[in-house]
């Protein structure tokens, strides 16, 4: 019986993405050179799991349409119409983003560096965030996933990354007028 491959598309996984087409895998890290963060064995066990194309060409900064065309063409499969893109067009602080108002900051980047899942920690440290406070979540890339996850229990974010390649989150409780 023969396997049929999945058909690439923004919600796929990483992690089956490289599963179902390994000879994608340098075009991956061509397109993005953060990529290649994916040859570490503990963050492919666990960051690709997790993410999805759509977050990865967030924290990669490429063009959603741009990642998934490539992905498709090299896999023989055709091309999708343009999306929207995702990625924002203002790279401007918000004005909600104060470092005078962190109230904690948690460096995960040994975590991550050891496979570990830094979610349930800081969704624990954001509960309990209050009013205008600020958490700060240092890691070694944009962390998409957690992000999309705290905006599902209330949270808003916005991350900058260093020349040096380390990302700074901040959320904060979206706040009702």
């Amino acid at each position: 019986m023969n396997h049929v491959k999945p058909t690439i598309t923004p919600v796929m996984k990483v992690a089956t993405l490289l599963r179902e087409f390994p000879e994608l895998e340098e075009l991956l890290y061509k397109i993005a050179p953060a990529f290649a963060r994916l040859r570490n064995p503990m963050l492919r066990k666990t960051v690709a799991k997790a993410t999805s194309l759509r977050q990865a060409a967030k924290v990669a900064n490429v063009d959603l349409s741009t990642l998934i065309n490539r992905l498709r063409e090299a896999a023989g499969q055709t091309a999708v119409a343009e999306e929207a893109s995702d990625q924002a067009s203002d790279t401007a602080v918000p004005g909600w983003v104060d470092t005078d108002r962190v109230k904690q900051t948690f460096d995960a980047r040994p975590q991550i560096e050891r496979g570990e899942q830094p979610a349930a920690r800081v969704m624990a440290d954001l509960k309990k965030l209050a009013g205008r406070e600020i958490y700060e979540l240092v890691t070694p890339f944009a962390p998409a996933p957690l992000i999309d996850l705290a905006a599902k229990q209330g949270f808003e974010a916005w991350s900058t990354e260093s020349e040096d390649g380390v990302v700074r989150t901040f959320f904060r409780r979206v706040l009702q007028d």
